[in-house]
């Protein structure tokens, strides 16, 4: 999991502060989103040069648009819906991923209301586990495992149904498990 997990509630203090016009707190939050934002991008476009390209852009449209977020208490969300989106295109633009990204994993049900369970040398070796992934399912195995987002935040940060989220989970879980050989 990430080290440098953002705490939800200080980013959305600096985002209310940042949008009443304090300029140091739009700094510390695009600061405390680098690292965090970085890890999840560079796992989407799988080269460094492209990876900061894209961090730039996005840190670059969250520090412009902050203020359209209505409710900060998402703006985690919204910055890694931001990341995504930019990734996303920065991919198909390299050609990196064929077909859509964030294509549905058809015919996988939906699990119940908990999160599936991951054996914890499966989650060690995530990271390097999710290039066998469908693009859909790694994005959300992604951002719930690697950046610690709830299904909520995934959900929102995807612009997709919780039910999809959780669907994902369950599908990118099974093809891990595959192929896991611990």
């Amino acid at each position: 999991m990430s080290k440098h997990r953002a705490e939800p509630h200080a980013l959305s203090s600096l985002a209310a502060r940042a949008q009443l016009g304090d300029r140091r707190a739009l700094e510390e939050l695009l600061r405390r989103l680098e690292q965090p934002l970085g890890e999840h991008v560079r796992g989407i476009v799988r080269d460094d040069d492209s990876a900061a390209d894209v961090l730039q852009d996005t840190l670059i449209i969250i520090s412009r648009r902050l203020g359209s977020v209505r409710d900060v208490a998402w703006v985690r969300a919204w910055a890694y819906r931001v990341a995504t989106r930019e990734a996303v295109r920065a991919a198909r633009k390299a050609h990196r991923h064929a077909g859509d990204p964030l294509g549905d994993a058809e015919g996988v049900p939906a699990p119940g209301d908990e999160p599936p369970a991951v054996d914890e040398e499966l989650l060690a070796a995530l990271p390097d586990k999710l290039a066998g992934v469908p693009a859909g399912a790694q994005i959300v195995l992604r951002l719930h495992y690697l950046q610690s987002l709830s299904q909520q935040e995934v959900a929102e940060a995807l612009e997709i149904p919780l039910g999809t989220v959780k669907s994902r989970l369950a599908y990118g879980l099974q093809c891990l498990r595959k192929t896991w050989v611990p």
